[in-house]
């Protein structure tokens, strides 16, 4: 069964220069595998998913992805939003509230290359989620994580709440998708600023939660994760 219809955020703003050479003329977003880019993988698995409208933030090269955008989802409910300057992940989240009429959003990176074994998790999250909630992480144990070569993790998760990674503890990945109610953003007055200070404050007050995806997931960060998700349709 498919969610309820649903907002969404695809962030992709950033210069991808880990992705060099292959960003110097396109932005990360459009890079393609199998064919199809990575913002059109993201899009096209957001509206299966029921996902009635988003928003997009632009900064490096915004002109390519607004090409991209009215050349192939024109008929779509799709906003671009350009930063003149890059305003990091909470802040572009931040900068684009007034363009949603919900206040629980769904907020995923452009270098995650979604595939129809992941639909079932993330169904699984969006119908788990519970108001009360004012972020909610989506988590990628090690084993299942491709393209990301470190030992060291990001999160623990303990009864469904989530804490910052220490030695010896089980590993989990940001999966790069969250949902997070809008109202905590209005806490913070800064423009510029990381998901990783909302997450931090949220992590004190024990009120940062988490869920398990079962799938293989693909970050496509450097030329390395780009390679393992081309392997993976190939």
């Amino acid at each position: 069964m498919i969610p309820k219809p649903f907002s969404a955020m695809i962030l992709a703003a950033g210069y991808g220069k880990r992705l060099n050479p292959l960003t110097v003329n396109i932005p990360k977003p459009l890079i393609k595998i199998n064919k199809i880019s990575l913002l059109q993988n993201t899009i096209d698995f957001l509206f299966r998913l029921n996902c009635n409208k988003i928003v997009i933030n632009t900064h490096y090269k915004s002109d390519i992805i607004n090409d991209f955008i009215k050349k192939n989802y024109n008929h779509k409910k799709i906003i671009l939003l350009y930063e003149k300057k890059i305003l990091d992940t909470a802040g572009g989240v931040k900068n684009a509230l007034s363009l949603f009429n919900r206040q629980e959003i769904l907020v995923t990176n452009s270098d995650i290359f979604w595939k129809e074994e992941n639909l079932t998790d993330i169904v699984k999250f969006i119908k788990n989620y519970n108001s009360h909630q004012y972020c909610k992480l989506l988590l990628v144990p090690k084993e299942k994580a491709h393209g990301i070569n470190r030992d060291n993790g990001d999160f623990v998760l303990n009864k469904g709440q989530v804490k910052r990674w220490n030695f010896n503890e089980k590993n989990y990945f940001y999966s790069g998708l969250q949902i997070l109610s809008l109202r905590i953003l209005n806490d913070y007055s800064y423009k510029k600023f990381s998901f990783n200070v909302i997450w931090d404050d949220l992590i004190l007050k024990k009120s940062l939660y988490g869920s398990v995806m079962n799938s293989h997931w693909y970050h496509v960060g450097d030329t390395k994760g780009l390679a393992e998700a081309i392997k993976s349709v190939t």
